[in-house]
């Protein structure tokens, strides 16, 4: 049975900032961004570029911009935040990538960024706030005092690295990859044949765009089966996921890892083990997953995310909420 969260200091600032941000909008800007909580469109979540429903940052004057970018901020460290933005600015080297390739499939555009409310910030009830667009996910939701869910969580880069031009050797996404080299890079040859679960790494994470995580646990290497130093490593690119939230959020979730069994993370690897070719990882716990894929564009392309296998979009909590008390 799920245990309730904590009070978070943090629920108290993003209520605020999404009060903000909806008092600054028309009631024509409010339509657009506005949704019930139960409804289907919260649990609909993509990184690829695509039309989205919520306003956009393009649709929005200065000052509404600075409150939807605060919104932002409220759910995220400083590192995340300034990786957000970059990820968000990252739209416009792609667009002049492309060009010069000849290659212009889609409409590379920062404005192109949605914001959007489920619920009532000031109501009773539990509501919610996604900001999403090309290569960024956020799905937060807030119960009075608790944050009740902050997953699916998706940040992703392309390029991965910046090869020339005025940000050449910018690495957006860069401590998830070196990390998880220098994991693999400290196995031994038996260690090794138990992480590599797949020849050659999948083309995206293999849980996509799902609203819902469906993968085998025990794929892999478990923890329990590496020294110290290699747990050291592992634990570190555990936080790297966790820690792109609030500390209070990131501490409670932290926590719940080590409760749930630190020993029974599964390590799984997909593709070579040698930085530039196309690479795929996961972490696996029991309720903890975090993906990773780098094939596309030559392995200078990130797709990750951080995911709760019970409760993103808090279908754990509001499960439990209505057994307790609406079901007789």
């Amino acid at each position: 049975m799920a245990t309730a969260p904590a009070v978070h200091a943090t629920a108290k600032g993003m209520t605020g900032a999404a009060a903000s941000f909806l008092e600054a909008l028309s009631d024509d800007e409010k339509a657009k961004t506005v949704y019930q909580y139960e409804d289907g469109e919260r649990v609909f979540w993509y990184y690829a570029p695509l039309n989205r429903h919520g306003i956009a940052l393009r649709d929005l004057d200065a000052d509404q911009r600075g409150l939807a970018y605060a919104l932002l901020e409220s759910g995220l460290t400083q590192r995340s935040y300034e990786q957000a933005k970059l990820i968000i600015e990252h739209e416009t080297i792609l667009g002049m990538l492309e060009k010069e390739r000849g290659v212009v499939s889609f409409v590379r555009d920062p404005d192109l960024y949605y914001f959007t409310i489920f619920g009532d910030p000031d109501g009773e009830g539990p509501w919610g706030w996604r900001a999403e667009g090309h290569h960024i996910s956020l799905n937060f939701s807030i119960w009075g005092d608790r944050i009740i869910s902050m997953t699916p969580f998706f940040f992703g880069a392309n390029p991965a690295e910046v090869r020339k031009g005025p940000k050449k050797g910018l690495r957006i996404l860069e401590e998830r990859e070196d990390l998880a080299f220098e994991l693999m890079n400290s196995l031994d040859q038996g260690q090794t044949s138990r992480a590599v679960i797949y020849r050659k790494a999948p083309s995206d994470i293999l849980t996509f765009n799902s609203s819902q995580v469906f993968l085998p646990a025990e794929e892999g290497l478990p923890a329990s089966a590496m020294n110290a130093t290699q747990q050291g490593i592992l634990r570190s690119l555990v936080k790297v996921y966790v820690d792109q939230v609030p500390a209070d959020l990131a501490r409670e979730r932290m926590a719940r890892v080590e409760d749930e069994g630190f020993d029974d993370l599964y390590w799984a690897w997909g593709g070579p083990v040698q930085k530039g070719e196309p690479s795929y990882y996961r972490i696996h716990g029991v309720s903890y997953l975090a993906e990773f894929d780098n094939r596309q564009n030559g392995a200078n392309h990130i797709h990750s995310v951080w995911r709760d296998a019970s409760n993103d979009f808090a279908s754990d909590v509001l499960r439990e909420h209505l057994i307790t008390y609406h079901v007789i």
